[in-house]
């Protein structure tokens, strides 16, 4: 919700540079957080002040690059910032999961959709159904409009409620479906290939110029996603 765009982590095992966790952003951060009101700043964070937390503290790393905090490969803290890019009124949002099904997927979209709508004041939110092929229109995966009472109660039910699928489908259409529909964040929930494929959602995204944020969920039983100790 603040000016995230994507994380782009290197594929391979290789040396991480601090420029490799730098979080690509959309633009200035134009609007006051909805959340001030009911949080106060002490309970957010400036936007482009947040804290940095390291990959690796240990002594060495630190003594490589002269003990400069600045050169060290660093997480930018998670949690709401003090201004974000989209005004939360005109925006809407977008929810896909895809993958392999495992408990807790639908306590997220509800969690997304009540959080988006009663703390950011999101009016409109779609979900993609049967992962991207939702996000392909030659499927005819028609998406559903999720509010707060369409979700209320899919906590207690397994799986996804907006269905999975496997298999790559082309970035190129899944953005033309996304610009289309108007579509401003878009929430992938899915594993280390889910994750993947968002990158070459971002890829095409910047390509075209968009003003489209896309933002991971991690969802792994296999331990296969760079830097997550642990999902849902």
């Amino acid at each position: 919700m603040s000016d995230a765009g994507s994380l782009t982590v290197p594929e391979r095992t290789q040396r991480v540079e601090a420029g490799d966790l730098e979080i690509k952003i959309l633009g200035p951060c134009r609007h006051e957080s909805p959340l001030l009101a009911r949080l106060g700043h002490q309970a957010l964070q400036r936007v482009g002040g947040a804290e940095r937390i390291l990959l690796d503290d240990r002594r060495s790393m630190r003594s490589a690059h002269g003990a400069d905090p600045a050169q060290l490969p660093a997480f930018e803290a998670a949690g709401p910032r003090d201004r974000i890019f989209f005004e939360p009124a005109q925006l809407r949002c977008g929810i896909v999961t895809c993958g392999g099904l495992c408990p807790g997927i639908n306590n997220v979209i509800r969690g997304l959709v009540l959080e988006l709508t009663h703390s950011y004041g999101v009016k409109d939110i779609l979900g993609f159904r049967y992962g991207f092929e939702g996000l392909v229109a030659r499927y005819g995966h028609a998406p559903v409009r999720l509010g707060s009472a369409w979700v209320s109660e899919i906590h207690e039910k397994g799986g996804t409620v907006l269905g999975t699928s496997r298999g790559s489908q082309d970035p190129g259409e899944m953005v033309d479906t996304l610009a289309a529909l108007r579509i401003g964040a878009l929430f992938v929930i899915g594993g280390d290939g889910t994750l993947r494929a968002a990158t070459k959602i971002v890829a095409e995204v910047q390509r075209r110029g968009l003003s489209i944020a896309v933002i991971g969920i991690p969802k792994t039983i296999d331990n296969d996603i760079h830097f997550i100790d642990r999902s849902f």
